[in-house]
């Protein structure tokens, strides 16, 4: 228990005497254990004590010290006075002492009471400050509220030691006992703060802001808790549980519950540890998590690796090749990164975990392309489930907000699409080697007139290729049908700049079988489901009406239309393109070159149209614009 003063020397007219001792504040606690066993018997409590209000009791000693130090003599009433103030102090500080311990009505009214009578005493010490020329009671000012305050710090500090040795607190599924000390503390906080702000906030005077004395205390006592085990060494586990309540459960789940949330002045309390013993902790924890991601992710890509050089084909799902590759890397990334965001307490130190995807993802590029320089008879279904988990971590990592930084972000997409590419190609290649045949007919006298259905034959021998991709994910095999319609209008367009018509019958006629090819591709890929690639038929279609337009001014609108919807249709593009027309001038070409240059978008960026010119290089162009300094 603790004590306070028993007697105070009084001084009058120059003399100094003492005044009789007063009762030790243990009997006061002898006597409170004496009530508690009458209440446990059902006999009623002391009367003086529970029925004789604190607050009047404050007031009347006030009025009778008023009177008293309005004489112009000393009183032997002074002796008695102190003696009943010293009295109504313990039966105050009793009252404060048992606030986790009221359950009735009654002893709420009783601290309600105490707090008033405080309040009472606190101005009357502002008083006898307003009168330093009166005669005045020693004994002023009382200081009650410091000493309220003093209390209360020790009361905190009794009830964290006195749950910091519970061993039937309920924390025996905690593996150790760091880990049960932590949470036993951890929970006294909460509950303690949970009942000043449930119960008793209200016995006291909203001006006091008992609920943040309350929580500046606990805040304070918990913190040297946590920073003696902080500095004990922890094991790494341990070291984890205890930064998880400083960075998370403390801070999110306690000051921010329902009950306490924007009544506790958060900003006021800080951090539970200091940056130098957090920092060391973090640093702990994280070198800990480092290792465990990089060994979890390596034995992820191994066990895939030993599956392909097995000569085993991936799980057929829905009547597509899957690989779990994917969801388990994914599974591993979330597992931690969730677990390190509570326990460290913000995204950005997760970056050294994240850095880990990005060291995998390069080494399950590096894998794919390897399998794919061997003889192995399950290829195709291999890169066919790994064009699938390709698409799952794109998803995953565009999905991402703050756990990657911006540049991992980047270099894992640029991985991801040099992955995806090299998949690609595995399928693409053949095709193209079996088109190129075909291309080598478009422009011909035969392909002009109709008599050889170039595109018609090119469609046909497409459709049978992609027989093989009936088991690749229809998200996948669409984003492949958008590759190969690129390529495949990329090179019919690049065929046509080789071309030389002579004559306009000739670019004509030309510009109606575009447009009529452009048309068939359109609706080949339509019903093979890619509706993503669908604009290619555009780029044909315009291109097809420039050769077909033989007025320079039709020419000009149409090619600064090219140039304001596709901003890398370059100048030398401009020019390629107008060499095929024989019926334009010089100055025909100069007018149409700049027309285009000034007529285009001056903010590219707003531009959401995609690049299609810049994948057809045109450096005999560029050297000609060169040598034609223009």
């Amino acid at each position: 228990m603790w004590q306070f003063s028993g007697g105070i020397a009084q001084q009058h007219g120059g003399e100094r005497r003492k005044l009789p001792k007063l009762r030790n504040p243990a009997t006061f606690w002898k006597k409170r254990e004496k009530q508690n066993c009458n209440y446990a018997e059902g006999t009623p409590p002391e009367s003086d004590f529970v029925e004789q209000q604190l607050e009047q009791l404050s007031r009347g000693l006030i009025i009778r010290e008023e009177q008293l130090f309005c004489q112009d003599s000393p009183s032997e009433e002074e002796d008695q006075l102190l003696k009943d103030l010293e009295d109504l102090k313990l039966r105050m500080w009793l009252a404060i002492h048992d606030t986790f311990s009221c359950s009735s009505t009654e002893q709420l009214d009783v601290l309600r009471s105490a707090m008033a009578a405080i309040q009472l005493q606190e101005v009357q010490d502002q008083r006898w400050a307003d009168r330093p020329e009166s005669r005045f009671p020693v004994w002023r000012p009382l200081k009650l509220i410091r000493t309220h305050n003093s209390l209360l710090q020790k009361m905190v500090e009794s009830r964290l030691t006195e749950a910091a040795e519970d061993e039937l607190s309920g924390t025996d599924g905690l593996s150790s006992a760091v880990k049960r000390k932590v949470c036993r503390l951890g929970k006294r906080v909460r509950d303690d703060l949970l009942t000043v702000a449930r119960i008793v906030k209200d016995c006291y005077p909203p001006q006091m802001d008992i609920l943040n004395i309350y929580a500046a205390f606990y805040h304070q006592s918990f913190s040297a808790r946590l920073t003696e085990l902080a500095a004990s060494g922890l094991e790494t586990d341990d070291c984890s549980y205890l930064l998880f309540w400083v960075n998370h459960y403390y801070p999110h789940e306690i000051l921010q519950h329902e009950d306490l949330v924007g009544k506790i002045k958060t900003a006021c309390l800080g951090s539970l540890l200091l940056q130098d013993h957090l920092k060391g902790l973090e640093e702990q924890y994280l070198a800990h998590k480092e290792v465990q991601v990089k060994r979890c992710l390596n034995t992820a890509l191994k066990k895939e690796e030993d599956s392909w050089l097995s000569g085993n084909k991936p799980e057929l799902i829905d009547t597509y090749f899957f690989s779990p590759l994917a969801v388990d890397v994914i599974q591993i990334m979330n597992s931690f990164l969730s677990e390190s965001t509570c326990v460290i307490g913000g995204q950005i130190k997760s970056h050294r975990i994240t850095a880990y995807l990005e060291t995998f993802l390069d080494s399950y590029r590096k894998s794919l392309e390897e399998l794919l320089r061997g003889n192995h008879g399950n290829i195709a279904s291999v890169i066919k489930a790994h064009l699938v988990c390709e698409e799952q971590f794109r998803d995953y990592i565009t999905g991402q907000t703050g756990n990657l930084s911006e540049q991992q972000s980047h270099h894992c997409l640029e991985t991801l699409t040099a992955l995806r590419d090299c998949g690609y190609r595995y399928f693409t290649c053949p095709i193209h080697v079996q088109l190129k045949v075909c291309y080598n007919d478009l422009w011909t006298p035969a392909w002009l007139d109709g008599s050889l259905p170039v595109v018609s034959s090119l469609l046909d021998c497409l459709s049978q290729q992609l027989r093989d991709l009936a088991d690749l994910r229809l998200d996948s095999r669409q984003s492949l049908l958008s590759v190969i319609h690129e390529e495949l209008v990329l090179q019919y367009f690049k065929r046509m700049l080789k071309t030389r018509m002579k004559s306009k019958e000739q670019q004509v006629c030309g510009a109606e079988r575009m447009k009529e090819d452009a048309r068939m591709i359109n609706d080949f890929f339509r019903e093979e489901g890619c509706s993503q690639s669908l604009w290619f038929s555009e780029v044909l279609c315009s291109i097809a009406e420039v050769l077909c337009l033989q007025d320079p001014g039709s020419v000009q609108l149409e090619m600064v239309s090219l140039a304001r919807r596709f901003p890398d249709f370059s100048d030398a593009h401009v020019l390629a393109l107008l060499s095929l027309k024989t019926g334009l001038s010089a100055t025909d070409v100069r007018a149409i070159r700049k027309s285009v240059e000034e007529n285009r978008l001056i903010n590219i960026s707003n531009n959401r149209s995609p690049l299609f010119f810049s994948k057809v290089k045109v450096k005999w162009m560029d050297k000609k614009i060169k040598k034609m300094a223009l």
